[in-house]
């Protein structure tokens, strides 16, 4: 009893370390243990590795993204403030046959010979081979890349059309495809299979089949360079539509038909009895549909092409010139865009595995 009570709690951390740090072979490693461990590590690398390495070049400097062998850090080179020239000049550290290596600061280099002097004695110019310098380094993030980009990009204006198209076009999205799924789970009628499995088919047909009927459809109504040409199209989407009916058939039908017996009408039902129960499923939707509608590119470029009306995927081409891509500036707003989509994961990704666990239950 005394021995339970002077237990030390058990924190959420402390939760979180046992379970990562928990021994198939109990308190000594197995080969079981390893192999996981490994696998785990690998899986975490090569999912979140690139995304990493996104972030930290987003900080570099368009000659460090230049360079190869690439670094890791966002690294520059120093400078040093040298008295009878303009600029800053960088600085690099110079080996010489004899073994004596000083700091030197490099005026200009023309082939494989560098111009350089010292900062201490300005007058007097030494040539180098630029095998013997290396460059004196230090780990600095750029935020000017971020800051230079918004300031020579519309980013609230982009902003602003990416979150109006995602936000409408998911709750839309949610209540069509709720409604279909509750008539194709909940009714029986003649030929309900038939339609599920036509919805299901419309999988198989390749985006780009339908990329030209479509925009043929959007320019007769009038919708081109409007933000309703991209929100409607998309609106209903076939996997929604099979997530929600398969999650709706573990709905007991017993339910509905007390609320019938109380007099509720097939709209009150749906909205105060389906829905609310459906909520996993919903939420899951709604993930998928705010990745689907923030990430798309390749129907607003064709839509639209008033650049007060691009999203930020579309607005992010801007920096691509014919001759120059400012890769610099991608890197930073392409950070940028990733931020929201990761918040609304991040804070709903715990819906994902409730709803598609349940999904099929019966």
């Amino acid at each position: 009893m005394d021995n339970a009570l002077s237990r030390e709690p058990v924190t959420p951390a402390r939760g979180i370390l046992a379970f990562l740090t928990r021994l198939r072979g109990g308190q000594r490693f197995s080969f079981t243990d390893t192999l996981t461990y490994a696998y785990l590590i690998l899986g975490t690398i090569v999912m979140f590795g690139p995304v990493v390495w996104l972030a930290m070049s987003s900080f570099k400097t368009p000659q460090a993204l230049a360079e190869f062998p690439p670094s890791f850090l966002p690294q520059r080179t120093e400078t040093i403030v040298v008295e009878g020239h303009d600029r800053p000049l960088e600085l690099y550290t110079v080996r010489f046959e004899s073994g004596q290596t000083r700091q030197l600061a490099q005026i200009s280099r023309v082939g494989i010979v560098a111009r350089m002097v010292d900062p201490a004695v300005p007058n007097e110019v030494i040539e180098v081979n630029i095998n013997q310098r290396t460059p004196v380094r230090s780990v600095v993030f750029g935020f000017e890349n971020y800051t230079g980009a918004i300031e020579r990009f519309p980013f609230l204006t982009y902003l602003r059309n990416s979150v109006v198209v995602t936000v409408i076009s998911t709750i839309i999205t949610l209540l069509i495809n709720s409604m279909a799924a509750f008539g194709l789970s909940k009714y029986q009628f003649r030929g309900r299979n038939l339609i599920f499995f036509v919805i299901l088919s419309t999988l198989m047909v390749p985006v780009s089949v339908i990329l030209i009927p479509a925009f043929l459809v959007i320019a007769e109504v009038g919708w081109i360079n409007s933000l309703w040409g991209i929100i409607i199209p998309g609106a209903a989407t076939p996997t929604g539509v099979f997530l929600l009916r398969q999650y709706m058939l573990t709905i007991p039908d017993e339910l509905l038909d007390s609320a019938r017996v109380d007099g509720a009408s097939e709209w009150r039902i749906y909205w105060q009895v389906v829905l609310p129960l459906a909520g996993p499923a919903l939420a899951v939707l709604a993930i998928f549909s705010v990745m689907w509608r923030w990430n798309d590119f390749l129907w607003p470029l064709i839509v639209l092409s008033r650049s007060e009306l691009f999203t930020l995927q579309v607005g992010l081409n801007a920096f691509q010139g014919e001759l120059n891509t400012q890769w610099n500036y991608i890197l930073a707003m392409t950070v940028l865009t990733l931020l929201p989509i990761t918040v609304v994961f991040a804070l709903l990704q715990r819906y994902i595995t409730t709803g598609i666990a349940t999904t099929g239950m019966k």
